[in-house]
């Protein structure tokens, strides 16, 4: 049988994930100090466990109504007006996924026809452009530059609007840069697009972890409301990645058709998760402080270990990953982080996963212990070391 003529050429075109490739690469090494999957190495704080375990011992394992339990939704609603100021109906406004991914996917499929052109600023994510090519949508990359702090600038978005563009991507706080974006910086982008039928999908999902600065969000400005959809999710600030559960919020008249997709394709969220997740979001608000806490400091000592040893690195002021710039070295990213893994067993991303415009750098995670980063960084400096000998 010739599958070649059977599968769609769409998905066959698609790359696989940058992020995967080096973890796969790691995990059959063994003994490799990975500093590559964005996943906390926090455990899932014990109230959030508990939860879940008497959720199970009172056998709450039948689906939930598509949209989640309202229950958490009410709980969501509360949250994010807690923290945006925009306050979501339980009923109609508020859909809970499977993790954020879900989110992202279903607000593009719901909104993003054959043609229709998508704008993502990179470097980010390595979802968005896969996810809008599989709809037939056509991604228009912003490619944003360190000496601007990897933040979107309107001038660069009002470049790239057509009669075509649908949606726009705000990845902020950002994967893999840790930029964020104020008020003030949001402020002009709003003004940009009033007056038009441009749709944001502001993805949050890092919204909890930012550093001397306070995280805001578009939909907090007057009228975004409207044409913005909400996404965010558990697994980064509560450290629940395996317990896949996000949320996506915004006009009832955009998600009533996302609900209808998330119907056939998912039908609801895990039951156990939606559980525990009511309690996260009642309880743990000192936990996630002191992971953030935590983190922080984590980012400091990186930023200065790796401008120390001569790569120089951007301070991020949101999510947990640096993104050093190693074209001192001579090397591609993908040259750099193959020769980094297998001569010296640390695991880091090619900055080119997140778009063309990361080359010359590499994705450093810091949801890792402060021992484990400090190991990764002197194999590094004797990496750099090495590279100059060999010149």
């Amino acid at each position: 049988m010739d599958y070649s003529k059977l599968l769609n050429q769409t998905a066959v075109a698609i790359r696989p994930s940058g992020i995967r490739k080096y973890f796969d690469i790691a995990e059959k090494m063994g003994n490799v100090i990975s500093l590559g999957v964005g996943e906390p190495d926090f455990h899932t704080p014990w109230v959030i466990r508990r939860e879940a375990i008497r959720a199970l011992e009172r056998g709450k394992t039948f689906y939930t109504a598509n949209p989640g339990l309202l229950p958490l939704r009410r709980e969501i609603s509360a949250y994010t007006a807690s923290k945006t100021g925009v306050t979501y109906d339980p009923n109609g406004e508020i859909i809970v996924t499977v993790g954020g991914s879900e989110a992202i996917d279903l607000t593009v499929r719901t909104l993003v026809s054959p043609g229709d052109e998508v704008i993502i600023p990179e470097p980010s994510f390595v979802c968005y452009k896969p996810i809008v090519e599989l709809t037939g949508g056509v991604p228009v990359i912003i490619e944003t530059r360190e000496e601007d702090g990897f933040k979107l600038r309107a001038e660069a978005l009002k470049e790239k609007i057509t009669d075509k563009t649908k949606l726009l991507i705000l990845p902020y706080p950002n994967n893999p840069t840790g930029a964020i974006m104020t008020r003030e910086d949001l402020e002009p982008i709003a003004k940009l697009l009033e007056g038009t039928d441009i749709i944001i999908l502001t993805d949050e999902i890092y919204s909890e972890l930012s550093y001397g600065v306070k995280h805001f969000s578009i939909v907090s400005l007057p009228v975004m409301r409207e044409r913005t959809v909400y996404v965010n999710g558990f697994s980064k600030a509560f450290a629940m990645t395996g317990w896949r559960l996000g949320y996506m919020c915004g006009p009832r008249e955009i998600l009533t058709h996302s609900l209808k997709i998330h119907q056939f394709g998912i039908m609801s969220s895990p039951t156990v998760s939606q559980y525990a997740a009511i309690e996260a979001l009642k309880s743990c608000e000192e936990d996630v402080a002191n992971m953030t806490s935590e983190y922080d400091m984590r980012r400091r000592y990186l930023v200065d270990a790796f401008n120390k040893i001569g790569l120089r690195c951007f301070m991020p002021e949101g999510a947990f990953y640096v993104f050093p710039c190693i074209k001192s070295t001579g090397l591609t990213s993908d040259e750099f982080c193959e020769r980094l893994l297998y001569s010296k067993r640390v695991a880091v991303i090619p900055g080119n996963a997140f778009g063309e415009c990361g080359e010359g750098y590499i994705r450093v995670s810091y949801a890792y212990s402060r021992k484990h980063l400090q190991t990764a960084v002197e194999k590094i400096a004797e990496f750099l070391e090495e590279l100059k000998n060999a010149d």
